[in-house]
């Protein structure tokens, strides 16, 4: 007889690892004790080696399946003659360092129970096991137990106890767990919210929430995470009154589907994005589209599609809610999601018609997790519920690192024993709101994590001007360190793969950072690695940008920059017929030198391009113009590239852009001149990473969100190419990077 001392970290609590454990010691005679600690799941086994080989091996091997194991540590143990083997009680003998799971979508067994018409939690919204359900939205503090969660104050019936309490019960220790006896409900508001009384409770007040979905009205729907705002797809009259009410001009809506049936009807699905739909993180996935909405998606060719996730939406459906429904964050324009009932009630007065409210309070706001098949997997464009928290990479130490990511599209990253937890996207820091929801998520994790600020390396971007730049200062770090924007886009990919000493060359392309000479940087190339640093080498030809930061808002501001640079070609004489009276304002200033900022920015040139193309009205979101070019260049064949030659380690737009301006005063069809302005993009970058010899090709930025860009890359490059693969390639990724610099030796030095 042996005993071993076995400690499991990972995702490993709040996914039915404990009780998982004492089946597997029954099957093999394993007698001893599992338990959670701050640090993973502890357990002592005692059995012959054999038996021990055995179990050991089914632990790998058969663990749940929202598991993941990151490491299992044995060391050999006295024996203490344990005669059965036990669930213990948790303990927290020491700061955690334990993985929390994400959210999970409610499983098939428990779908199957809210539609059994004798099963005692029959249409009951809450329903939910020890492998499906909130984690993240409800947990208030670790370990994962109930009375750390939101449900703590709900006393569990008899019959809910016995599951929990019974290890071999698929319910045992679901912290969650509740029935309409014992757990909370849904109740609708109409009219003047909860001012006016509640309409309906429990079941009735969903099927009367169905009923308002059906007529055409607006109805906030509490969620996981937050909640959201509904309406029927294909009511074209109330998808034009959500706009109007969120302030949301143009931005395409998400879609929330029955089935997956339907979203074949939608949408064209591979094999990879039927797997990403019906995923337990059940994030909204994009994809061509197969029929349009009116007022869904303006001038995009793809559609976001959502199966449910919730019971809740489940139950909507099956009271007969319209097949599409749009499902969008429950906010204003711009601002952060409501996830508190008396938040949703005061912001959403005046956009929403009804409330359907869940009684179960949300621990902290989470949106909806965004992604994309692409050439080398899942591109993920928001990282929200059912991907976040998850550690997304290992640092090389183990000091406690804070990254607090960038003012736009915001997220930050918190390492805790050397695993780089990322936050959920938290917005754009411009707004109080965001500001107001950043803070609230650093101290979130902090607090989880038992950290005090003074203790913490504390990385951030070098914008002055940045929020999150000056929220760092003001925090009183063991270290500060401050991360190059750009840098840190190609850092967060290494880091994904742990390739602390791979020598690289890294493109860093995106619409705006802060560059080490102060100016605005955007269309970068770097040479080097994790290990000894990123040295700056070459980059895009710097052009002018008219008026700052207002370019990124119109295109054809943009334009009279970097067209500025044709000035000897009688540009400006040919061009204004294609502007509007904004481009010869904006040309006077780049003539002029006043408030004429430069710029190494290929977001801007994208802008530039596609207002050449025809897109000369201002942005009504960010990356707007770069997005409906790409869509326009998706609809034409395969073309010749422009010429965009890499000389002098410079991308040298100009005879690119004479070319464009050329093409269309002759009238070629703008779709064939965005699929050559691709193309050209694409061979330089090819071009420029020959330049340099590198083995491995790293691109990241918000250019690179482009689908047809990185398919086209992934032509020429194939594996030598690398992507995010974890965090999104836009500014949602950046906090990563800026935790792998910030403990990188150069940094470190």
């Amino acid at each position: 007889m042996k005993a071993l001392r076995v400690r499991v970290t990972g995702i490993v609590q709040g996914v039915g690892f404990r009780p998982f454990v004492y089946r597997i010691a029954g099957r093999y005679g394993v007698t001893g004790w599992v338990l959670n600690a701050g640090d993973g799941v502890h357990l002592h086994a005692e059995a012959a080696e054999a038996q021990l080989d055995e179990f050991l091996a089914a632990l790998e091997r058969e663990a749940p399946a929202a598991a993941q194991i990151a490491s299992i540590a044995l060391e050999p143990a006295e024996r203490e003659g344990h005669a059965t083997f036990a669930i213990r009680e948790s303990v927290r003998a020491a700061p955690p360092v334990t993985r929390i799971s994400p959210d999970l979508a409610v499983c098939a067994a428990c779908v199957r129970e809210l539609f059994a018409p004798t099963d005692r939690r029959a249409a009951y919204p809450y329903i939910n096991c020890t492998d499906c359900g909130p984690r993240y939205g409800i947990i208030l503090d670790l370990p994962y137990d109930r009375p750390n969660t939101t449900m703590r104050a709900w006393e569990l019936c008899a019959a809910c106890r016995r599951e929990y309490d019974d290890p071999a019960d698929r319910r045992y220790h679901a912290q969650p767990v509740a029935c309409a006896k014992c757990g909370p409900t849904y109740v609708l508001y109409e009219s003047a919210g909860p001012a006016g009384g509640e309409t309906a409770r429990g079941t009735e007040a969903i099927a009367r929430a169905a009923a308002l979905l059906r007529a055409g009205a607006i109805v906030a729907v509490k969620g996981i995470g937050g909640y959201h705002l509904a309406c029927d797809a294909a009511n074209a009259a109330a998808v034009l009154a959500l706009r109007e009410r969120k302030f949301r001009k143009e931005r395409p809506f998400a879609l929330m589907v029955r089935d997956l049936a339907t979203a074949h009807a939608l949408v064209e699905l591979g094999s990879e994005e039927e797997a990403l739909l019906t995923s337990t993180a059940r994030p909204i996935v994009l994809a061509r589209a197969k029929r349009t909405f009116e007022g869904v998606a303006p001038d995009n060719d793809d559609l976001g599609v959502v199966l449910a996730y919730a019971p809740v939406q489940h139950l909507l459906f099956a009271a007969d809610a319209p097949p599409v429904l749009v499902l969008t964050s429950a906010n204003r324009s711009s601002e952060p999601i409501a996830y508190t009932d008396d938040d949703a009630f005061a912001s959403l007065a005046g956009i929403a018609d009804a409330f359907l409210a869940g009684e179960r309070p949300i621990a902290r706001r989470l949106d909806d997790s965004v992604v994309r098949a692409g050439p080398q997997g899942v591109a993920v464009l928001r990282r929200a519920r059912g991907l976040a928290p998850q550690a997304v990479a290992t640092l090389t130490v183990t000091a406690p690192v804070l990254a607090l990511g960038a003012d736009l599209k915001n997220a930050i990253a918190l390492s805790v024993g050397g695993a780089v937890f990322v936050s959920q996207h938290v917005g754009d820091l411009d707004h109080f709101a965001a500001r107001e929801a950043f803070e609230e998520t650093v101290h979130d994790l902090c607090r989880m994590y038992a950290l005090d600020p003074s203790e913490l390396i504390v990385a951030h971007d070098l914008h002055p001007g940045y929020h999150s730049m000056q929220f760092a200062q003001s925090l009183p770090a063991r270290l500060h360190v401050g991360v190059q924007h750009h840098r840190a886009h190609v850092a967060s990919v290494l880091a994904e793969r742990a390739a602390w000493e791979a020598e690289v060359v890294g493109f860093a392309f995106d619409g705006t950072g802060y560059g080490d000479d102060g100016t605005i940087w955007g269309g970068e190339v770097f040479r080097g690695s994790l290990a000894r640093g990123f040295e700056r080498v070459a980059h895009l030809r710097p052009a002018l940008l008219p008026g700052g930061d207002a370019a990124a808002r119109f295109p054809v501001q943009a334009a009279a920059g970097f067209l500025h640079a044709l000035a000897a070609d009688d540009t400006f004489a040919r061009a204004p017929f294609l502007f509007p009276e904004r481009y010869a304002q904006a040309a006077t200033l780049a003539r002029s030198g006043l408030r004429a900022f430069a710029t190494t920015s290929v977001g801007r040139l994208f802008d530039t391009v596609a207002a050449l193309a025809g897109f000369t009205r201002e942005q009504t979101f960010e990356g707007q113009a770069a997005t409906w070019l790409e869509h326009l260049a998706r609809r034409s064949v395969p073309v010749a590239a422009y010429l965009f030659p890499f000389e002098d380690r410079q991308f040298d737009y100009r005879p690119l852009l004479a070319a464009v301006l050329a093409d269309r005063i002759a009238g070629r069809p703008v779709a064939q001149i965005a699929y050559a302005f691709h193309a050209a993009l694409a061979a330089g970058i090819v071009a420029a990473s020959e330049t340099f010899a590198a083995e491995r090709v790293v691109a990241s930025g918000g250019v690179f969100q482009n689908a047809l860009l990185v398919e086209l890359l992934h032509a020429a490059l194939g594996e030598r190419l690398w992507l995010n693969l974890r965090v999104p390639t836009n500014d949602g990724g950046i906090c990563l990077g800026q935790a792998a610099l910030a403990v990188s030796p150069p940094a470190r030095a």
